[in-house]
Parts: C-alpha cells; sequence; structure tokens
C-alpha cells in the first residue's frame, strides 16, 4: 500500500525522540517551514524544551512576504506594516520527525503554518495550498503519488568563496560532461556519495546518483512517494545537499539554468494516481484503453489532458525565476513546446512505466521549482481533466524541437504571470487570496530583475555603444 513505511531509516515518533534525548544522541530540534520560495525557514528549539509542549512554536508572518534577500515587500494584504507583521503559529507535524545525519545530535519536523487567532491553515503556505488540493484528490477517491528527480552543478569552492568571488569563474567539479560516466563521477563520490548516505540515513529513501549532461553535473533520485511526503523529501534533500557541501568546503546550485553554455537542471516531476480496489491501493492509470500503444484507464488520459491544458496558465508553479526561462532551448533535454509522447526525451510530458508503474512524468520544471506548489498546480489541473474529462492532444511521435504545430512553452516569467493572474482555474482551485498574494510575489521578482544592470550588458554596451 503506498503510504509512508514508519520504519524508513531516521525517522521519528515522539516515543523515539524521547528515547534520543535521554540518552543524549539528540538535543535539537529544528521546527522548519517551507517559504514562497520553497526555501526551509524556522527555529532550532532545545529537544527537551520541545518535549515539553510538542504543539509548536511562532514566527513572524512576514516571512510569507520577503524576497530573496529578506527584505519586507510592500503590497500583500496578508501581511504588512499597517498590520504590524504580526505571528503565525507553527504546528508540527509529527508524521516528518527524522534525525538529520549530517547534523550533530539534531532532529528535523515540518510544520504547517496556522493563523494564531483561530488555528486556521495559512491559505497563502505552500504546504497549506498542496494539502488543500490533495484533500480535493481524496474526496474524489483518489491518492497521489510522486517523484522527483533533482538535478544540480557542484563546484570546488565553498560558498562564502563563490559569494565573495560573485558567483563568478568558479571551478566546476567535472572538466567534461558526464551524463552517466562512472569514472568522471568517481572523482565527485566524497560528495554524490555523502548525499545518498545521510538522506537514507535521514527520512529520505535514495535510488542513485549519475552523472548529468554539464561539467560537475549531477541527478539525484529518491523513492517516489505519497505526494505531501514527496514535497517533504524533495525540500529535506536540497537543504541536505547544501548544507553537506558547505562542511566540505564546496557549493551546489539548483539554479535551473546556472550557465548559458551548457545544460540546465531539471526537477522532472512523476506523477500517477492511486485508488482503493478490493481493500488495497491500486495505480489508477492503466486500463483496458489505448494511447498511442499505452494500456490506460480514462482517468490517465483525462488527468494528462487536464495537466498538459492549463499548464500555460499555471506555469507560474513549474517555472518561478526569472532564470527558469532561460533553461527552455532546444536540444538541451528541456522542453520547448507543450506536447506528450511515450517515453521520449524531446516532449514536456513523457509517458514512462507499464502497468502498475504507469506514470507521467513532466520535464518542465527546473530544479528551482518550490514542489508544493508544482504539485499543487498538477493536482489541481489533473483533477480538472478528470471532471472536465479533458482529452489529450495527440501524442507526437518524433523530435518535439522540431514541431511545428506544437504550442510553445511561455516564454519568460512575464509572460507567465499574466496566464495566471487570468487564469479561472488558479482562481478556482486555489482561491483568489492566493492568486494575487502569489501574482504579486512573482512580479516582484520580475520587477527586481528589469532594473537590475547585468555583466551581459557591461560586456556588451560598455565601449561598443
Amino acid at each position: 500500500m503506498p503510504v509512508q513505511d514508519p520504519r524508513v531509516p531516521g525517522m521519528l515518533d515522539v516515543a523515539g525522540l524521547k528515547s534520543a534525548v535521554a540518552d543524549g544522541s539528540i538535543d535539537t530540534v529544528i521546527l522548519a517551514f517551507p517559504d514562497l520560495y520553497g526555501r526551509l525557514l524556522g527555529k532550532r528549539l532545545d529537544a527537551s524544551f520541545f518535549l515539553t509542549d510538542v504543539g509548536g512554536t511562532h514566527v513572524c508572518d512576514y516571512l510569507f512576504t520577503v524576497d530573496m534577500e529578506m527584505e519586507p515587500v510592500p503590497g500583500y494584504e496578508f501581511s504588512n506594516w499597517d498590520l504590524g507583521y504580526g505571528d503565525v503559529h507553527l504546528a508540527p507535524d509529527l508524521a516528518t520527525m527524522r534525525r538529520l545525519a549530517w547534523l550533530d545530535r539534531t532532529a528535523l519536523v515540518l510544520c504547517d503554518a496556522e493563523l494564531q487567532a483561530d488555528h486556521r491553515p495559512v491559505a497563502v503556505a505552500p504546504r497549506s495550498i498542496l494539502r488543500y488540493q490533495l484533500e480535493r484528490l481524496a474526496a474524489n477517491g483518489f491518492q497521489a503519488m510522486a517523484g522527483s528527480e533533482l538535478e544540480y552543478y557542484q563546484f570546488r569552492v565553498s560558498y562564502m568563496e563563490a559569494a565573495r568571488g560573485a558567483y563568478r569563474n568558479l571551478p566546476e567539479a567535472g572538466w567534461y560532461i558526464e551524463d552517466y560516466h562512472l569514472l568522471q563521477a568517481a572523482r565527485t563520490e566524497d560528495l554524490n556519495g555523502a548525499f545518498r548516505r545521510n538522506l537514507a540515513a535521514s527520512g529520505v529513501p535514495v535510488e542513485s546518483t549519475k552523472g548529468e549532461f554539464g561539467r560537475g553535473q549531477h541527478e539525484l533520485n529518491v523513492r517516489y512517494a505519497p505526494m505531501m511526503e514527496m514535497a517533504d523529501r524533495h525540500v529535506v534533500l536540497k537543504q541536505a545537499v547544501k548544507e553537506i557541501s558547505d562542511q566540505l568546503g564546496c557549493s551546489v546550485t539548483f539554479m535551473a539554468k546556472p550557465d548559458a553554455a551548457q545544460a540546465g537542471s531539471s526537477s522532472h516531476l512523476h506523477v500517477s494516481l492511486w485508488r482503493e480496489k478490493d481493500g488495497e491501493m491500486v495505480n489508477a492509470f492503466p486500463g483496458e484503453g489505448n494511447l498511442a500503444g499505452i494500456a490506460c484507464s480514462e482517468e490517465f488520459r483525462w488527468f494528462l489532458g487536464g495537466w498538459m491544458r492549463y499548464a500555460p496558465e499555471l506555469m507560474v508553479c513549474y517555472a518561478p525565476t526569472v532564470n527558469s526561462y532561460k533553461r527552455f532551448q532546444a536540444g538541451s533535454w528541456a522542453p520547448t513546446a507543450l506536447a506528450w509522447s511515450p517515453d521520449n526525451r524531446t516532449a514536456g510530458f513523457r509517458i514512462v512505466g507499464a502497468g502498475p508503474s504507469l506514470r507521467i512524468e513532466c520535464r518542465i520544471p527546473g530544479a528551482d521549482v518550490n514542489p508544493y506548489l508544482a504539485y499543487a498546480a498538477v493536482a489541481a489541473s489533473g483533477l480538472a481533466g478528470i471532471e472536465q474529462r479533458i482529452e489529450p492532444p495527440p501524442a507526437y511521435l518524433g523530435d518535439v524541437y522540431s514541431a511545428q504545430e506544437a504550442a510553445l512553452l511561455p516564454t519568460s516569467l512575464e509572460e507567465a504571470i499574466v496566464s495566471f493572474e487570468r487564469s479561472e482555474l488558479a482562481r478556482s482551485a486555489f482561491g483568489a487570496d492566493v492568486v494575487t498574494h502569489y501574482a504579486h510575489f512573482f512580479s516582484t521578482e520580475a520587477e527586481a530583475y528589469r532594473r537590475a544592470v547585468t555583466d551581459w550588458e557591461r560586456i556588451r554596451y560598455f565601449e561598443r555603444i
């Protein structure tokens, strides 16, 4: 049955935490939550203090309105200077409690953000947004299963050194393309091996790491799980990779396109729907139907149809930064058009597996994605497809990069914001207040870029204009 196994190494319950505190192996509990960017923020608590009241803690509500530099941004209704920037409550989700193998005597609990007054979920919190969509799926008899594939570039320089040099001319951990290349990958096994071992011991079951199509680029895959658990594993993975790299004097980036001359970094999303049959949970996608040679159910077709139809309207959930859109280039392993195909890496939607493993792989998101928002968009659009019985377009068999008839993906954050603001699906699924909040968030990011003067501009125009 596809539910989280409590025996996963590193996972803790309250009794296990009490035992670890008693024997001195844990003395710190991190209470964390994902912000709008998908970063983990929170507090470190004394473990004994946490056990006296596992009801949680409070943080300033401005954390849902700050920019990348942690500056409060005006224009939000949820939190602002006029409202005094009060608190929200962090309610620990004890099912997420785990020992962090890479930090000394430390456990982590992911939290849901609640309003102080009545403990209702904070509607704009990423975890709240995903939870609501999963509840809507459950009301229709479905459970969503998911798997994130995360790619990143590695550098043999610390984060502090990289920042001091304005992130220019960083020494990549590899010096040639190492896709599946075992010799080159062995040269970074001190890093990637540490990621695998520490994650596996911290409640994030690992499948594999491999070299990718870039110099110093790697991919880390973890076991699929219920969609909320996968989003949690996704952010824990990123936190672990960054912190372990920092401990080893190295750095990684999850930027979607850190180098114009190299492949971008993806976060492919694998998704399937499950439902109860004869007392057990089974994949709802296989069936008696046939779609381009795929034995599938009506729910599969409609879910795929809805996901594809509404992808442009919800593009900000898959490509949330200005940099995201620089990854979508022909021949780059990132998609450029809205098309699907069986086992075809040029398509934005690739169908993989068969029978119980049949699933949809979406290749649109980059590694900069906030997984809670991306998976919420998947659930909302796929459910709309089932409710509206939306049929997918015909499969594209061949090189999608050369397809003249396929609709192109949005090419800029500004374009995606306009589609998001106009989306009736976004407003009906997420709520008008959530759409307004995030439209302002993404617009603030786009405006910050519009005001910036880049190295490219200085190199191009300083002397020759």
